[in-house]
């Protein structure tokens, strides 16, 4: 108890300076100049950071030990002795390894001295005072302009969390690790989604014990790293320690007591009803808590010889689904349960002084598990005699995610860097329909079926050359190099039952005028063939296509003055299925003082289709306000989408522009930019048109070139330090303001409101929210520190099922869309970490992410995923709590 008051006098009392300042100037071998290198008082939490001069000044004890560090650069211990001036040198580290900031291919280069805004996130810090389990929702808390959320009733979005960056789309973003480009997800986003039509990269397949920290460049990059980095690019780069071995356990559990005006029975609310499946899986019962989850992450690295390393990670993690209120037509609502295995490696390997041989990737495999849409009676999709209460399927999947990156690097004699790689990847998505039936089978039904699924692989070859220049101008960086890049997308059946159609006979109807298909005695309705919750993949959607592209870029940094630096960069890509591209940026960074830096950028961006997009087709059951609407999807390149008018896709193109500032005065850091982003000819998911020319299907969508978009926006992060008392006291403040405008449908001759509704539009919309405030406070002292998060998002707007209701029951379209339209006012989210340092190796964190078990607003039947609110930016699942045991040797 005296221990916890000390801490809360201190932390509401006066700074409290140290015995004497100590001041310097920090730079690397050849005299230039380090700014941004971290000081830190050894054995203490007292820090600082250097200026754009290299200079800095820290109050210390007298015999303080400080230790500096910096990005490419031996860490250096230093005495201060009672001197109070220290000036030092930073030795290069391994040359060949020196780590770039994503962005600039200049080894020179900091987060703040860039000529674009960039993040930088330890991950490591980041991840130790939280009790999120899962890159996404990491970064949710820690970009401005990133946005996740998980998702309920939206099959295979369940298991593959969808994320943006500046409200753009999941597949607008590129992902990097250790600066090679990631492959995408085989998963294509359908129903009402983030990120809806899109495909994206599961950055949840990473365990974050592998990650060192995370570089997100918030600004259009296409001209740099090619196709997809539209809204920016996100490089994870992986754990290098060695002689080091770090891991937790979490286990963390939700609140299920959401508050709202819910019918008695609604499951998994007070008094909830107690529904038992035929399979034995429970949906809802009458505890307070579930979505109980446990993560077990260890890392360990060993040196290969004095300059190489071998760093492995591994990760296991099990979480339960979470049931959160539903209206009888979906008993199952809330997010999907998961038990996964990751393991990662990242390698390097001298080969000689001046040479290296590296590797890295691993294997991600998760086994997920998520309620679809209930089917009540009297219905023709359910036989009364298997399920006589009616029954609620579940989507389960097996998603497994490889991938392999190994290279050579070596720098020649006059300086090049030449780096030649080889990176795979592929993500393999199987899915297992169970609690389900075919109809058209009757009695005859089995109760679960292997559904098929989808792949994707990519094989990328990249040969970049790069030297920094000291004599030319005040510093000169050239970059080039070439990519080859091949892609496969394939969709594989599932066994009959899963998709097929029987007749009376239990026979696959083949020929439908000699063959009789079942009806259902009470609704004398025709029995549906197929798996309910998700039909199988059969013959005729089966796809094996690929492609590739090659690509030629080269990428320059111009220090003109030690105040002005201009970088510019141009790429060519071409690719083998609609033709080539040409993409340039120009940007700039001026030192209007010792302290402020003004930035600037200005490019054109592109991202190429995806073959999920093109290719991707199915048959699938949707439920609009509860009544089951069987729907056809068909793939660009059939006769079916060009008899609905309906174009070949063609690359979405963008122009980007950013304007902004970083100022560092002492401890205070700040950096805002503002942003202009214009994309034409977004690929979207059209809305349902009718299709009576389609046998047994009742509406048809489509992937179209369907809207330009334009988004204006505002990036904003603060972060100060101070010292008070023997702690010190940390604080951030992360915002981001975004406003994105459809300017143009692109429906041509076809209706609008059917081509690319209103509805519609507000998914797109609904990615990029209004704004999401974050205020971060640390307070560290010895053995107790304790974080407090408040974040604010903003009001989302979407539109509901009664957009397909008859208009004349609404008086007016006007009427009916205000009626449709379902807001989610703003909420404040409160997150609270204490940590306990139990030894030197110990560490136990305890705490609550959204502590007040705060809920977005309630709404009514129409809902999208069938429950009493939607998938919003703040979470549907309420108050986590959570402990962790942090062990590092």
């Amino acid at each position: 108890m005296k221990r916890i008051l000390m801490v809360l006098i201190l932390l509401f009392s006066s700074t409290i300076l140290f015995a004497q300042e100590v001041s310097g100037t920090v730079t690397d071998n050849s005299g230039v100049t380090l700014p941004g290198v971290n000081i830190l008082e050894k054995g203490t939490n007292n820090g600082t950071i250097t200026d754009f001069d290299g200079k800095y000044s820290i109050n210390v004890s007298e015999n303080a030990i400080l230790v500096f560090s910096f990005i490419g650069y031996e860490t250096l211990e230093k005495s201060v002795n009672g001197e109070t001036t220290l000036n030092v040198s930073l030795a290069d580290g391994l040359a060949l390894s020196e780590v770039q900031i994503v962005g600039s291919r200049s080894p020179k280069r900091t987060a703040t001295d860039t000529p674009v805004a960039i993040d930088v996130i330890d991950v490591q810090q980041v991840a130790t005072q939280t009790g999120r389990i899962e890159i996404n929702e990491l970064l949710q808390y820690a970009a401005p302009s990133f946005n996740a959320n998980k998702q309920s009733g939206s099959d295979g979005a369940d298991h593959i969390d969808p994320a943006s960056l500046r409200g753009l789309g999941p597949d607008q973003t590129l992902v990097l690790i250790n600066g090679k480009r990631r492959h995408q997800s085989s998963l294509v986003n359908l129903f009402g989604t983030r990120g809806r039509g899109n495909t994206g990269t599961d950055l949840n397949a990473i365990p974050a014990g592998a990650i060192k920290r995370i570089e997100i460049l918030r600004d259009g990059a296409s001209a740099q790293y090619g196709s997809d980095a539209i809204a920016g690019v996100i490089n994870l780069v992986l754990n290098d320690e060695v002689e080091k071995f770090t891991a937790n356990v979490n286990y963390g559990f939700y609140n299920t007591n959401a508050d709202g005006d819910f019918p008695e029975g609604t499951p998994n609310t007070d008094g909830n009803r107690l529904d038992t499946e035929r399979d034995g899986n429970q949906i809802g019962d009458d505890k307070n808590f579930d979505g109980g989850s446990v993560k077990v992450t260890a890392n360990y690295g060993v040196a290969i010889g004095e300059e190489g390393f071998a760093n492995f990670t591994t990760e296991y993690i099990s979480k339960n689904k979470t049931l959160r209120p539903g209206f009888d037509f979906r008993r199952g609502f809330g997010e999907a349960a998961i038990d996964g295995f990751n393991f990662f490696g990242n390698i390097m390997v001298p080969v000689s002084e001046k040479s290296q041989f590296y590797a890295f990737g691993g294997r991600n495999y998760r086994d997920t598990d998520a309620f679809a849409f209930t089917r009540n009676n009297p219905t023709a999709r359910n036989v009364v005699s298997i399920y006589p209460d009616g029954f609620t399927p579940r989507i389960t999947s097996i998603i497994t995610d490889v991938s392999a990156v190994t290279g050579f690097r070596t720098k020649t004699d006059s300086g090049w860097l030449v780096d030649i790689s080889n990176t795979f990847g592929k993500n393999n998505f199987h899915y297992f329909i169970k609690g389900t039936l075919n109809a058209s089978l009757e009695e005859l039904s089995p109760t679960d079926f292997d559904a098929g699924g989808h792949s994707l692989s990519q094989n990328t070859i990249n040969l970049d050359f790069s030297k920094y220049y000291d004599d030319i101008l005040a510093g000169f960086n050239l970059a080039m190099g070439a990519e080859y890049r091949t892609e496969n997308f394939v969709i594989f059946e599932g066994e009959e039952g899963s998709y097929g159609t029987f007749d009376v006979d239990g026979r696959i109807i083949v020929d439908p005028g000699t063959q009789i298909q079942p009806t259902d005695p009470v609704t004398t309705a025709l029995r549906p063939g197929g798996s309910q919750g998700f039909p199988g993949y059969g013959p005729a959607n089966v796809v094996d296509r690929n492609r590739s592209n090659i690509s030629l870029y080269v990428d320059t940094e111009m220090e003109f003055t030690d105040k002005f630096l201009v970088a510019a960069a141009a790429r060519f890509e071409d690719f083998s299925d609609f033709g080539s591209t040409i993409n340039g940026k120009l940007a700039a960074r001026y030192k209007a003082t010792d302290n402020v830096n003004i930035r600037g950028s200005v490019s054109t961006g592109f991202r190429a289709p995806s073959l999920a997009q093109i290719y991707y087709n199915l048959r699938f059951t949707n439920f609009v306000g509860g009544e089951a609407l069987e729907t056809q999807l068909s793939p660009n390149n059939s006769p079916v989408t060009a008899s609905f008018g309906i174009g070949a896709l063609k690359e979405e193109t963008a122009l980007n522009g950013s304007l902004g500032f970083t100022s560092t005065f002492g401890q205070l850091t700040a950096t805002v930019d503002g942003y202009y982003i214009n994309v034409k000819d977004r690929i979207v998911l059209t809305g349902n048109f009718d299709a009576p020319q389609i046998p047994n299907v009742e509406a048809a969508q489509f992937f179209a070139n369907g809207a330009d978009t334009e988004t204006l926006g505002l990036d904003i992060v603060i972060s100060h330090r101070a010292s008070i008392g023997d702690g010190s006291l940390s604080s951030s403040f992360i915002g981001n303001f975004n406003n994105m405008t459809i300017t143009d449908v692109k429906n041509g001759n076809l209706d609008k409101e059917t081509f690319f509704g209103v509805r519609d539009q507000g998914f797109l919309l609904a990615s990029a929210p209004d704004s999401k405030l974050t205020l971060n406070l640390k307070y560290d002292i010895n053995w107790f520190d304790v974080a407090l998060g408040l974040t604010r998002f903003s009001e989302v707007e979407l539109v509901d099922f009664q957009m397909f209701e008859d208009v004349a029951d609404y008086g007016s379209f006007e009427n009916q869309v205000a009626t449709a339209t379902d807001t989610y006012g703003s909420k404040f989210v409160t997150d609270l970490n204490l940590g306990f340092k139990l030894s030197d190796a110990i560490k136990l964190n305890v705490g609550s992410n959204n502590l007040f078990n705060v809920y977005p607003d309630q709404q009514d039947d129409w809902s999208e995923g069938g429950g009493y609110w939607d998938s919003v930016q703040m979470g549907i699942s309420g108050a986590y709590y959570y402990a962790k045991l942090n062990l590092n040797f």
